[in-house]
């Protein structure tokens, strides 16, 4: 892939895929990452510094009135090769779990979030998608193509739901997990592949210290997955090692 997006940089995963990608004998020609404040993005500045393929563009998902904006601030920077891979990671979780906590705030800020903002923002993006597909229409269905990437989770998975709560975590990702099914629907024709990947229960402000998982172990996991996509995965829920999910 010569080109990928990545939301929510500024930590945790987001950050940690950005490290591994430039960190890669086969980086791409261009990364870029996106945060909410830039200017609190100290260790991501750190990295566009010393890594010249690199390109930090402040945005907030919810912010849905900016995404056109945003869309042609990135295509001064991908051109006429439009844009390879959109991977939507920013996320939000508030700390309520049980029904007797939950608001209704809460239920609409975490849509907002984990929902609306990956779906808006990928019809935004949608045109540069596209014109990268067409660039590379000689090549199979993947991430050297075109390819949206929705980090989902596991604990979105209804048939795995053995514990309840978590309601607005949950809700907001069994929505994108339908997002990324109905865009894969649609954008098949494009040549444009859409998936979600449950990133593993890891280490990160969201994840908590009791987290098996380390931030390396998962992105890296990640990175290799997203480059190997191909048909099969279009539309699919899979988890960061490559094992499929049932929804």
């Amino acid at each position: 892939m010569k080109s990928i997006l990545i939301t929510g940089c500024n930590r945790g995963l987001g950050l940690g895929l950005i490290k591994c990608l430039v960190k890669d004998i086969n980086s791409p020609k261009t990364i870029i990452a996106t945060c909410r404040d830039v200017a609190n993005a100290k260790e991501l500045k750190e990295i566009a510094d010393i890594n010249a393929n690199v390109h930090i563009l402040e945005l907030d998902v919810t912010k849905t009135d900016t995404l056109d904006n945003f869309a042609s601030e990135v295509e001064k920077i991908v051109d006429k090769d439009g844009l390879n891979v959109l991977f939507n990671n920013a996320g939000y979780s508030p700390k309520s779990t049980r029904i007797n906590f939950v608001k209704t705030e809460q239920m609409i800020e975490t849509f907002a979030v984990n929902t609306v903002g990956p779906l808006m923002l990928t019809k935004a993006l949608l045109p540069l998608l596209k014109r990268a597909a067409q660039v590379n229409e000689d090549k199979p269905l993947g991430s050297s193509k075109a390819a949206v990437v929705n980090m989902t989770s596991i604990l979105g998975s209804i048939s795995l739901n053995d514990n309840g709560g978590l309601y607005p975590y949950r809700c907001s990702k069994v929505a994108l997990n339908m997002v990324t099914k109905s865009l894969s629907v649609d954008l098949k024709k494009d040549g444009i592949l859409v998936t979600c990947i449950h990133p593993g229960w890891v280490k990160t402000d969201m994840g908590g210290s009791n987290a098996p998982m380390e931030v390396d172990k998962s992105v890296s996991s990640i990175a290799q997955l997203v480059r190997s996509l191909s048909e099969k995965h279009n539309g699919e829920f899979y988890q960061w090692d490559g094992k499929r999910l049932d929804w």
